[in-house]
């Protein structure tokens, strides 16, 4: 059985890699902050080679804290950048695929059309220099490194979009949400099993990597996401609270979020033969699972 070693144990993605993994066929290690911390490369990289070798690595870990990141720069590049960058070097010399993850806040959201790989990136928070600042360090490792770029996760696990909004919307009648940001809606659940393909394709040596866009199919805005959630979580409520669409402006945030997150992941499909499911599809489902689990 081909050994897997996932980075990260508690996050939306590493939840559900941790869980799909050994039906996928993997031996499963995962390295949780305890084991691996990102804030320190040299000592995560060495945690790390004390578990090689493998026959694949997912890097599942990052900072994630969008608006915090734009007065703790330094550390999300610490965590973004320099220590995937030493984590995929360690990998390429050891002969041991390395997959990361990145984001849609690597583009400025200014395209008028879905973005794919060949898109000139031009980050506009801090965040977002730190992932392509991450990309940049894993592909300068040499290896075989795949990057996979998506957006908008979601899931029944951790902080999400998802979850706050039926949070809120079972609090409240009325929610202002933003109508002018339009991206993909990625379930958390489809992105691993997209990633453990691409990494088995990779241990296998059906791959080499490279650098892909690995998002939900369709594209909605956040007001639109918030009303498919609150359309699914209609029947296990006695009211639907209403979406009031609203502008960025209208609602300030520290960090300058993308107009347009939409990624086109039609070079994943032709490479790997799958891609995440249609947003809508794996939302419903998610939403049913997380309000009959509540009551």
């Amino acid at each position: 059985m081909p050994r897997l070693i996932i980075l990260g144990r508690t996050g939306q993605l590493a939840t559900e890699l941790i869980r799909q993994a050994p039906q996928a066929g993997w031996d499963v290690l995962a390295l949780g902050r305890e084991a691996a911390d990102f804030s320190d490369p040299l000592a995560c990289a060495a945690a790390l080679g004390e578990h090689l070798p493998a026959d694949a690595v997912i890097n599942a870990a990052a900072y994630t804290a969008v608006d915090r990141a734009e007065s703790e720069e330094a550390l999300a590049h610490t965590i973004n950048a320099e220590t995937p960058g030493r984590l995929a070097a360690l990998c390429a010399g050891r002969g041991v695929p390395f997959v990361h993850v990145s984001t849609d806040y690597v583009f400025d959201g200014t395209k008028s059309g879905a973005y794919v790989e060949a898109d000139h990136p031009n980050p506009q928070s801090a965040y977002g220099r730190s992932k392509l600042a991450g990309e940049n360090a894993v592909l300068a490792a040499g290896g075989r490194s795949l990057i996979a770029r998506t957006a908008w996760v979601y899931s029944a696990h951790g902080q999400n979009f998802v979850k706050t909004m039926l949070r809120l919307g079972a609090e409240r009648d009325e929610l202002r949400v933003v109508d002018d940001q339009h991206g993909c809606p990625t379930a958390a659940s489809e992105l691993a099993r997209c990633l453990l393909v691409a990494a088995r394709a990779m241990a296998e040596g059906r791959s080499a990597g490279g650098l892909y866009h690995l998002a939900g199919a369709g594209e909605t805005s956040w007001a639109g996401f918030a009303g498919a959630i609150f359309e699914h979580a209609a029947p296990h409520w006695a009211r639907r609270p209403s979406v009031t669409p609203i502008t960025t402006a209208d609602y300030p945030t520290p960090a300058r979020r993308p107009a347009n997150s939409r990624l086109d992941s039609s070079r994943f499909a032709a490479d790997f033969g799958t891609r995440p499911d249609v947003w809508q599809v794996s939302l419903a489902e998610l939403v049913q699972k997380i309000l009959i689990s509540e009551n």
